[in-house]
């Protein structure tokens, strides 16, 4: 192999465990590997975006992904780093969120691709779920003892009390299940490495164990990698917002909110992200990291992370819509610029903007600025408080400054329900049409 895929993940900070002999696996030839992403929900958010980009770099240093979905672990739920049983899905929900997960995965892996190290979508359900028990009893269960499964941390924690209240036979048997998935694809595919975050690095050793248990008197290769669990330097839980998950999902979060998620990020973390989240090269990084240094106030470090986080998940087309959103709070923008953005991004953008509802027949019948302003919505405080910004030139109407004789109509309606009004520069009133 080339490029040395293992050097590479350790100077972007994405490697916190590793079995030995698995660089040199890698640096010897093209290896199949594999991660697992369980079915909790019909989407990913941005804490699978590490394992999606350790399988794109993987395929970059010319070995073959193997993205699994959980359609059989789903109905289980994994235990590792969970204080509380999983509520269990229903066959109807799992199938809809593995869709849902296949459809997220093959934006950024192309499974219909014919190349030699081509990235691959399997499901373990289709090899588990003719499984009877009394055989994987036998036939698995066998191979592991209960010693060797009660020693890993995510048991131990959970038997002990030390977090939750115990841990049912179903989760109990996630690691061999899990285990099970590396014996099978590397009997299927050839899949030599399980890589994953570093809280599964129990469930992953097991599989390399299992795979070499199943193998009796054979030379058989099973390697583990992790890589660090996100953290944010405040020591709150990456990913989240006040508003919940960010997802990558667009239906699910904007992109106007996940542009924003990145370009708010502090300098600590960007400086950390960049590296882990982005494809820019070492000398590119190092570059923008002394930009930032000299400059702070410029945040050179936030623009470009989000701007190439945006564009991986999204596209760059919507990268453009996500900036040119932004400059309608902050810089210089038109009426045509508010009256082009979808429902959900203008309503992202003007989220906690004081508003009144009209009736829609007053607006196409034609408001009168002062209504507008003061006796509909109490924006401002009196006609009088209304009629000197009017006369002073501080009033805009969807972003266009108006005078006291100009009427709301439904031309100014921006996706046939709203109208902004703005004093100076950073005062805003949303009227909504009903």
């Amino acid at each position: 192999m080339t490029e040395n895929l293992v050097k590479e993940l350790e100077w972007r900070g994405m490697i916190h465990d590793m079995m030995p002999g698995t660089e040199e696996q890698l640096q010897k030839e093209m290896t199949s590997a594999y991660i697992g992403f369980d079915p909790t929900s019909d989407s990913l958010h941005i804490g699978s975006l590490v394992p999606i980009i350790l399988l794109v770099h993987l395929e970059k240093a010319g070995h073959k992904p193997i993205a699994l979905v959980g359609g059989a672990t789903g109905m289980i739920g994994d235990p590792s780093g969970k204080s509380d049983e999983r509520n269990l899905l229903n066959e109807e929900t799992l199938a809809k969120n593995v869709n849902g997960i296949k459809a997220t995965l093959a934006r950024f892996l192309d499974f219909d691709s014919t190349k030699e190290n081509a990235p691959v979508l399997v499901n373990n359900y289709d090899w588990m779920k003719d499984f009877s028990f009394i055989e994987f009893a036998r036939d698995v269960g066998k191979r592991i003892t209960v010693n060797y499964m009660m020693a890993k941390d995510s048991v131990k924690k959970r038997i002990s009390g030390e977090t939750g209240s115990g841990m049912s036979f179903t989760e109990f048997t996630y690691q061999l299940i899990q285990g099970y998935d590396f014996y099978h694809l590397h009997k299927a595919h050839k899949c030599a490495l399980q890589m994953g975050g570093s809280d599964q690095w129990g469930n992953i050793t097991t599989g390399t164990e299992l795979v070499r248990r199943m193998n009796p008197g054979e030379d058989v290769k099973a390697f583990a990698m992790t890589c660090p669990l996100i953290t944010k330097a405040d020591g709150s839980k990456f990913g989240k917002t006040e508003g919940g998950n960010v997802w990558l999902d667009a239906s699910k979060t904007s992109v106007y909110k996940f542009y924003q998620f990145w370009l708010n990020t502090t300098d600590v973390d960007a400086e950390k992200y960049i590296k882990i989240f982005t494809f820019l090269d070492k000398v590119t990084i190092d570059s923008l990291i002394e930009e930032h240094k000299e400059a702070p106030h410029q945040r050179a470090l936030q623009k470009k992370l989000a701007e190439e986080v945006t564009t991986f998940v999204h596209s760059k087309e919507e990268l453009d819509k996500a900036i040119a959103a932004s400059n309608i709070l902050f810089g210089k923008s038109t009426d045509e610029d508010l009256k082009g953005l979808d429902e959900q991004t203008f309503l992202d953008i003007f989220e906690g903007v004081p508003q009144a509802i009209i009736e829609k027949a007053e607006i196409e019948a034609g408001l009168d600025m002062i209504g507008a302003l003061a006796a509909k919505t109490q924006f401002l405080k009196s006609n009088g408080d209304a009629r000197r910004a009017l006369k002073e030139n501080s009033i805009a109407v969807n972003k266009v400054k108006v005078k006291e004789d100009y009427k709301i109509t439904s031309n100014d309606l921006i996706a046939d329900k709203y109208v902004i009004l703005q004093r100076g520069r950073r005062n805003y009133f949303l009227l909504k049409a009903e």
